[in-house]
């Protein structure tokens, strides 16, 4: 299995190698590890501060591991945080965030690789975000005796892990020192297969939104000049194409009542006139709109990157890209101020959002009919909205305090001794 393990690898970058030059993600993540190595050796070279490891696979994980970053750097100032990424989307957003003080591509994971970064960083502790499972890296702290322990970890029982011919994978997470979950169900899978260094300590995601959603607001005078005159206002996160069939009904038919304020997943000339055509009428461009005149617009369509977290507090009600393709996008960002959700069927996967459906606070929807009868009963019972409001804002804040969990975890078992 370890043999198909590495050569899986590395068919993968060769792939990548092959495809980069019409796939432009794909050449990011080449060129990104071009003399990877030597780069990370020379940047660390002369360091002598003790050195924390964290890796993320891409900006979502890092969104999820961020409190808890911030949150050590807080209580080991004389500690220094090494972030890694799997992927480009990841690394070349927080590339130069200002939480870390070295921020590198992850190498691919083969023997070599793991024995010369680890080398190289010689890390006191290991931070692995959620799905990051890499043997070779893994291996290789557990033999150092690094402590190494998984955040927000969430497993199903589909997973390769519990599979009868799993051995492998689950001599993967053997490697960890502990395993911080999201839940209580995924403990026990851990534990079924003889995994006993795991507990609940939930998602570090919650802390984020919870204190993003208390923070004095970053002025945004077009977004507010949208909504000045006080029409409801949806909301649409991370929407992918595949999500504009369900949500052009809904704009063409409250196109009059509501405003709509539109943050594409991807930010592209192609995606951005996708969304001009599937949501015809008054449509405005983010940066094209001017503040004494972006009102007379019903429809305002962001082309930035980076205020979607900021925009929900503008909303009633909000709609979540992802579930018709890959997966569902941040609901939590949205919870936090209370908004009903919307979104998908591809939402399996997602503790939080499986959560806010059983709690009626979000309403999965299959095609639009599904879409304008879920959100015309909210619409029409104001009743109704506002105990979504109210039982959204309980959960999130009732399932924050993972990061302080996992700290004084880290304090008691692996900092200070």
């Amino acid at each position: 299995m370890l043999f198909l393990y590495s050569l899986g690898l590395r068919l993968y970058a060769l792939l990548l190698q092959l495809v980069a030059s019409f796939v432009p993600k794909a050449a990011r993540w080449v060129e990104g590890r071009q003399g990877l190595l030597p780069r990370i050796q020379n940047a660390l070279r002369q360091e002598t501060a003790p050195l924390a490891w964290f890796h993320c696979a891409s900006l979502g994980e890092f969104e999820q591991g961020r409190p808890l970053m911030e949150a050590y750097a807080a209580q080991f100032p004389q500690h220094k945080i090494v972030l890694t990424f799997f992927s480009p989307s990841g690394y070349e957003v927080r590339q130069n965030w200002p939480g870390a003080a070295y921020v590198f591509y992850l190498p691919l994971d083969t023997a070599a690789n793991a024995r010369a970064f680890l080398d190289a960083v010689r890390p006191r502790l290991a931070v692995f975000v959620k799905y990051e499972f890499w043997y070779y890296y893994l291996t290789e702290l557990h033999n150092r005796q690094i402590p190494t322990i998984s955040v927000s970890a969430i497993f199903r029982p589909e997973q390769n892990f519990f599979r009868p011919w799993g051995g492998f994978f689950k001599r993967i997470l053997g490697r960890f020192t502990h395993i911080f979950t999201q839940n209580d169900e995924s403990v026990r899978l851990l534990q079924q297969v003889g995994l006993t260094q795991a507990s609940k300590a939930g998602d570090t995601r919650f802390d984020t939104v919870v204190r993003t959603a208390a923070a004095p607001p970053r002025p945004l005078p077009i977004v507010e000049a949208f909504v000045q005159d006080r029409a409801p206002v949806f909301i649409i996160g991370s929407s992918w194409p595949e999500d504009l069939p369900v949500l052009s009904p809904l704009l063409q038919q409250y196109q009059q009542q509501l405003r709509f304020i539109v943050a594409p997943h991807e930010i592209s000339e192609t995606n951005l006139r996708l969304v001009e055509q599937a949501l015809p009428g008054q449509v405005v461009r983010y940066s094209q709109a001017d503040a004494a005149t972006v009102g007379q617009s019903r429809v305002l369509l962001m082309d930035n990157v980076g205020l979607l977290s900021q925009l929900y507090r503008f909303g009633q009600y909000a709609y979540i890209g992802g579930a018709f393709g890959k997966g569902l996008h941040n609901t939590l960002e949205a919870a936090a101020f209370g908004l009903p959700l919307f979104f998908g069927p591809t939402y399996g996967k997602f503790q939080e959002a499986q959560d806010l459906v059983a709690l009626n606070c979000a309403f999965p929807v299959q095609q639009p009919s599904d879409l304008l009868r879920s959100f015309a009963y909210l619409y029409h019972d104001e009743s109704a909205r506002l105990r979504v409001l109210d039982d959204s804002l309980e959960y999130v804040h009732q399932s924050s305090g993972a990061t302080d969990r996992i700290m004084r975890w880290l304090k008691g078992n692996v900092v200070n001794q």
